[in-house]
């Protein structure tokens, strides 16, 4: 019995996941169905890349991971499908899967070209039950990759941001996105070194004065920084939302700064 994920901004109103369940099950009836997310918000394939990211590597190998956020569907986009070492992935070609795919991964993929892999007929408006879900089941199936279409020989990637340090005083990077505790999770990952030597850090104009390991060491209401179960640097608020008491968004700078070193004359 495989696993299929599926990453979608359908909401649970309609009946579109519902659908693409159907489409999926009737091709293959035995396969784990897990919902990783469907309530990505509209046409936000950044924030479905990064929940995708975070949430696929933890599934066990031969996992088929189905992700559908498309404002393009029905346009000259690419509907594709990959595999790694590890895992099977179907997506729109819009960089939804850049960060599942990080530089220097060896991956095959393909065009999903093929209508023998198709639900018939296949609507112009929704390519997540007529292309993508069979395709997802066909590879739990066994289907080669390659049947699926012509190989492609790259993808669409969106960029992430890189933090910038400064000389081992500071570092600076941004929000890149806002859980649902409201919790700020910053691109500056655990190994960026800030552990021991941190001093402070700055969303904004606000500034957080302690870094803590867990949420409950923090004292009810107190802001604090630490690193999330993604590895990123996050800023919390205890028993409430840091991103709406510091009106933080996306792209809103993140900076931290580090204890001076032991013997260096403190800087004028």
């Amino acid at each position: 019995m495989g696993i299929i994920t599926l990453t979608t901004d359908f909401g649970w109103q309609d009946g579109y996941v519902a659908a693409m369940k159907g489409v999926i099950l009737s091709i293959c009836p035995s396969a784990m169905l897990v919902d990783v997310t469907h309530d990505i918000p509209p046409q936000d394939a950044w924030r479905a890349a990064f929940v995708l990211h975070t949430a696929a590597q933890t599934f066990p190998p031969g996992t088929v991971h189905l992700a559908v956020v498309d404002p393009g569907v029905g346009t000259e986009r690419r509907a594709v499908a990959v595999q790694t070492e590890r895992a099977f992935f179907v997506a729109p070609d819009n960089g939804l899967l850049s960060f599942a795919l990080p530089p220097g991964l060896t991956y095959t993929a393909v065009v999903l070209s093929n209508p023998a892999y198709h639900r018939k007929p296949v609507s112009d408006t929704f390519h997540g039950r007529d292309i993508f879900a069979p395709a997802a089941a066909y590879l739990h199936n066994g289907v080669p990759i390659g049947a699926l279409g012509a190989p492609v020989p790259d993808l669409v990637r969106i960029a992430f941001p890189r933090p910038l340090a400064a000389a081992g005083e500071k570092i600076t990077g941004e929000a890149i996105y806002i859980d649902r505790f409201g919790n700020v999770v910053s691109n500056i990952r655990a190994e960026d070194g800030i552990w021991d030597k941190f001093a402070n850090l700055r969303v904004g104009r606000h500034k957080v004065g302690r870094f803590c390991r867990t949420y409950g060491e923090a004292a009810p209401g107190e802001l604090i920084a630490l690193i999330g179960s993604s590895g990123y640097l996050e800023v919390a608020q205890r028993d409430g939302s840091a991103a709406h008491r510091l009106d933080a968004k996306p792209g809103i700078a993140i900076q931290v700064a580090f204890k001076e070193p032991a013997g260096r004359p403190p800087r004028q």
